[in-house]
């Protein structure tokens, strides 16, 4: 499988509270944070819900 790089760009403060535990399940929580990941169907969904707060990469 491919890797993502995932950046959060955008804060969660005034965010609902399902799109702060997706947040953070990615293992981000502050701004300009980066993770890689592996791109699997559950992570792309993750990405999905909050693809206004990230910004992503593939590698």
């Amino acid at each position: 499988m491919s890797k993502v790089r995932i950046t959060q760009v955008k804060s969660t403060i005034d965010r609902p509270e399902k799109q702060k535990l997706t947040i953070k399940a990615l293992g981000l929580g502050k701004l300009n944070r980066t993770v890689e990941k592996e791109n699997s169907e559950a992570i792309a969904g993750m990405i999905r819900k909050v693809s206004h707060l990230v910004k992503v990469e593939e590698i």
